[in-house]
């Protein structure tokens, strides 16, 4: 089940338990603690199984006509279940309904990293598109590839 979360301090738990088990993605200790403490006043949406969070997503607001996919985590042993596209689809549609018309989302260039080259082909399977890379935006050995979707309205 998918659900969106309104409660900052539920939506800051959730983030933190998601995230402090992925060290491969999120293991930088103060990148970890900004999307934890942003996710607080994020759009939140959370994959529930019974009663405990097993993946998240937040939405970010980045200009008047466009949203990013700010933060996205799903436990390792959920991965490949369709938990990632459910809460992608769920935001997705929040984000139309709010009147967006491009969705982006950022991620380490394919190529680099094993675990990044399967983030980057989950958001290519999901529809997004190439937009651009910046080599140094985060540093050398982090080149940031931008993805970008339209929304149909």
């Amino acid at each position: 089940m998918v659900i969106q979360i309104e409660d900052p301090n539920e939506k800051q738990i959730i983030s933190r338990k998601i995230l402090e088990a992925l060290p491969e993605w999120f293991a930088l200790p103060e990148a970890r603690e900004k999307y934890i403490k942003d996710s607080a006043a994020q759009p939140f949406f959370a994959a529930m199984e019974e009663e405990t969070p097993i993946g998240f997503l937040c939405l970010k607001e980045t200009g008047k006509d466009t949203v990013e996919l700010a933060v996205m985590g799903v436990l390792k042993e959920f991965h490949h279940h369709g938990i990632g596209r459910k809460l992608f689809m769920l935001a997705k549609e929040k984000a139309t309904k709010d009147g967006f018309s491009f969705i982006q989302v950022k991620t380490v260039q394919m190529g680099r990293y094993r675990e990044y080259d399967n983030t980057n082909k989950f958001y290519i399977c999901l529809g997004f598109k190439e937009f651009e890379v910046f080599p140094t935006l985060w540093d050398e050995w982090n080149p940031c590839q931008i993805y970008v979707m339209a929304l149909m309205q």
